[in-house]
């Protein structure tokens, strides 16, 4: 029997729909070349095993490694997530921060397990469902109100791209029907049951400066603009990141609180960190440059490493 997930909710924002797409069009490229993907992000928490078990018994992550004040949370020994326990007011929406995680599952039967779980483990926690034409995205909010998104990539080859941008909507999904048409299925190909942290969205202040930010010198390429948000990736990809200013238009630089820690990004090669280094000191920026390695912050004081894939 089937657990009811819940009334689909609003999601709050809506892409801008291009007409047809030409069949020439291609993504833009990026300066952050193929390869490049995120890596963990990490959390404050006031209560780490609540979290551990919303991500685990919910998302489905396994613990990597754990102690009393961190746990590491992945699959196949991938780190997708880390926990941190701290001290610390609550996250404030209104701030710069983070909107959501994003964990991308390698197809329908495991993503269809994955929401029956979360919705047994913590039943009041969806928060909506869309369908974004390159993605099927299910939102979830974790037991301290950390964004987490749960979806599953359509095929690269039905991605429409226009004008350098991708063609991307927000329409409605049926939760309890996209479960009952994919649980137990058998999932087929070589990441069949793989993981990963598909894209993360930010909020910021101000969208000029998140893209003077990760498109003009962290490298992204901007794949879509909507009405108070921006979408950015490399390699082809829809988005690796997102920022909006949909409650934190105008935030300035982050005050010490829970949620989002930081940020990470993992490339190729060192010769992209040589190359970021470079675009780093082009626009006077401050950073640290260590073995394999850069980190820096963004416009509001998030924390981003940028690291060598191991």
């Amino acid at each position: 029997m089937l657990v009811v997930i819940g009334v689909v909710a609003a999601l709050g924002w809506h892409l801008t729909r291009p007409g047809a797409a030409d069949e020439g069009t291609r993504p833009p490229v990026s300066a952050l070349g193929a390869g490049t993907r995120m890596g963990p992000v990490e959390l404050r928490t006031a209560d780490l095993d609540a979290l551990r078990g919303f991500y685990t018994e919910g998302v489905g992550l396994s613990v990597v490694s754990q102690d009393d004040r961190e746990v590491i949370l992945g699959v196949d020994g991938s780190r997708l997530l880390r926990l941190v326990a701290a001290e610390a007011p609550a996250d404030d929406p209104g701030q710069a921060g983070l909107y959501h995680s994003a964990f991308l599952f390698a197809d329908e039967a495991a993503l269809a397990e994955a929401l029956l779980r979360t919705a047994r483990v913590a039943p009041t926690a969806f928060q909506g469902a869309s369908d974004h034409r390159v993605s099927q995205a299910f939102y979830f909010a974790d037991p301290e109100g950390n964004g987490v998104e749960l979806y599953v990539d359509r095929p690269r080859e039905q991605w429409r791209w226009q004008d350098g941008l991708v063609v991307m909507g927000s329409a409605a999904i049926d939760p309890n029907a996209f479960v009952a048409e994919h649980r137990g299925r058998a999932a087929t190909g070589p990441d069949a049951g793989a993981v990963t942290m598909g894209h993360v969205h930010l909020r910021g202040g101000d969208l000029a400066q998140a893209e003077s930010f990760y498109a003009d010198t962290l490298g992204f390429a901007v794949t879509a603009r909507s009405d108070g948000a921006l979408f950015l990736a490399a390699d082809g990809y829809h988005h690796h990141l997102a920022v909006n200013t949909w409650s934190s238009a105008g935030a300035g630089t982050r005050p010490d609180s829970l949620g989002l820690g930081s940020v990470a990004v993992h490339v190729a090669g060192s010769g992209e960190l040589d190359a970021l280094e470079r675009r780093l000191t082009g626009a006077g920026l401050a950073y640290e440059r260590g073995d394999g390695s850069v980190v820096v912050h963004d416009p509001w004081g998030t924390r981003v490493t940028v690291s060598v894939a191991g």
